[in-house]
């Protein structure tokens, strides 16, 4: 059962996906998160995010553990996995459905983006719903079909039923500051518009699964970068339907390259492996990570 937790218990964590090999990107996150856990006398924690089976390989994990150990990393046992978990989320999942913020959509990725781009006033950078349900027949139709489709969130009902509360959704950011304190952000959920939630054949995405995750291992702060600062608007609107805490955010500067571009395994930074391989050590590293 998730609890509520206390703000004294300092409790951070480490979420990186297996899909690739670390680079001075993921370092710095690690290391961010680490070093204020210290400072804190509080816990640091490791959780895998391998919900992704395609990508996600057991040789990029051990890979993930070695990494962090050489930057003198040490967490609490045992790591978390989120593919060990997927009844969990399964279960949230359906607790949002009874609620009715969740609806099939079984739009492909190209008509989503047509709707996206058909849409008034410059909301086509998300998908914001369709404009009139899909009836019960057609949706019955579909299903039989074995039609895919995806368990999005659907804003309209979710501020339904938070009625008043819908304004009051906010976070703390330590990174941003008013009057010499961590600043209150209020939340826009409506910046992602409805986001999947799940796919027919697996029952949760990232939203939902760190949602639930965070508030399982009673995560009191959560220190990431700035590319994920978005993506904190829905987790305080996923938080406050299943009555969730939510915690203290901190999203830190990206560490880019040469030419100002953020590090991504996708467009194969440079990795922590190669950099050891080379002949650097762990602290040579993380001199370069305070300087950039």
């Amino acid at each position: 059962m998730l609890h509520s937790f206390t703000m004294n218990n300092f409790t951070t964590r480490f979420a990186p996906s297996p899909s690739g090999l670390l680079h001075r990107g993921h370092a710095f996150s690690a290391l961010c998160a680490f070093e204020a856990a210290q400072k804190a006398g509080g816990r640091f924690t490791l959780r895998i995010e391998d919900i992704d089976t395609t990508r996600c390989k057991p040789a990029f994990e051990h890979a993930i553990l070695e990494d962090l150990h050489w930057l003198g990393l040490s967490w609490e046992e045992p790591v978390r996995r989120q593919s060990e978990h997927l009844a969990d989320y399964a279960k949230t999942l359906e607790q949002l459905r009874q609620m009715g913020v969740l609806y099939r959509c079984f739009l492909t990725r190209r008509e989503v983006m047509a709707d996206m781009v058909r849409a008034p006033h410059g909301a086509g950078e998300v998908y914001a719903g369709p404009d009139t349900p899909m009836s019960t027949d057609e949706e019955a139709e579909r299903l039989a079909k074995g039609d895919a489709f995806a368990w999005r969130l659907s804003l309209r009902a979710a501020q339904e039923i938070l009625g008043k509360k819908w304004h009051d959704l906010g976070f703390t950011e330590e990174t941003a500051t008013h009057n010499g304190k961590p600043a209150w952000i209020r939340a826009h959920p409506d910046q992602l518009g409805d986001v999947v939630l799940a796919r027919k054949d697996i029952a949760t995405s990232y939203h939902l699964a760190v949602t639930h995750d965070d508030a399982a291992q009673d995560i009191t702060h959560i220190i990431r970068g700035q590319d994920l600062l978005q993506s904190t608007h829905v987790h305080v609107l996923l938080q406050a339907l299943l009555n969730l805490p939510t915690p203290i955010y901190r999203h830190h500067r990206l560490i880019t390259d040469d030419t100002g571009k953020r590090l991504a395994t996708r467009d194969h930074a440079t990795t922590l492996q190669s950099l050891r391989d080379e002949g650097m050590s762990a602290e040579d590293v993380r001199k370069t990570l305070l300087v950039k």
